[in-house]
């Protein structure tokens, strides 16, 4: 049965846009700023979804096994140079995206993401993506990020629209986590930066393998 949706929230990372290899270089560039050894995209990409300083963090531990609260703080200052000036060298919208945003522009959209805002709205604007999109939320924007309900309820309440008829569609178990705690559906996209198994036993509503199969799954 198709479920009756007046409203999609988005993640970015891993559900819109591809953006592992600018974060990945980003990474790198500050881990050889600290004289430490670069990460591969497979491993970094496995640290993205819950904002950037757990992103540094956990690329620190995985080359030194410790990250102190200092050499976070210097890696982050960094980073966030470097990624404000190459955030579009390679990240793309993801194949079908562009056809599915289209598809679905009679309903309210929005985003909500644990990136900084900022960096979120450059992306989207960059990637001409950003008119679909009533409202955009960063891992700034509220006291909590995902998979805590704030950022879907600052989304739900800026627009008026009731969690009932609204379908989270994101990547990872933060996103379905999110969900479930504002009382939306959940959508999980199977070709971001999650395997399959962990999409699955996050138990979304249902699993989407193509963006643009998205508007057959509702009305």
């Amino acid at each position: 049965m198709r479920r009756a949706v007046d409203l999609l929230i988005f993640d970015l990372d891993g559900t819109l846009v591809d953006s592992r290899l600018d974060l990945t270089a980003s990474v790198n560039h500050a881990l050889r700023g600290m004289g430490l050894p670069a990460l591969s995209v497979e491993i970094v990409a496995g640290f993205v979804g819950d904002g950037v300083q757990a992103l540094l963090t956990r690329a620190l531990v995985a080359v030194r096994g410790v990250a102190d609260e200092a050499e976070v703080e210097a890696g982050l200052r960094v980073f966030r140079e470097h990624y404000a000036a190459h955030l579009l060298d390679a990240t793309r919208s993801y194949p079908g995206v562009p056809e599915a945003l289209h598809a679905l522009s009679h309903k309210a959209m929005a985003v909500a993401t644990n990136k900084p805002r900022a960096y979120a709205l450059a992306i989207l604007e960059g990637l001409g993506l950003h008119h679909h999109f009533r409202v955009v939320v960063g891992g700034d924007s509220t006291p909590h990020r995902k998979p805590h309900p704030a950022q879907a309820e600052a989304i739900l309440a800026a627009l008026g629209l009731p969690s009932a008829a609204t379908l989270m569609v994101g990547d990872s178990p933060q996103d379905v986590a999110m969900a479930r705690a504002v009382g939306c559906g959940a959508c999980a996209v199977t070709y971001g930066l999650r395997p399959r198994e962990e999409l699955a036993a996050a138990a979304p509503d249902f699993l989407l393998d193509d963006l643009r199969d998205l508007p057959s799954r509702i009305r």
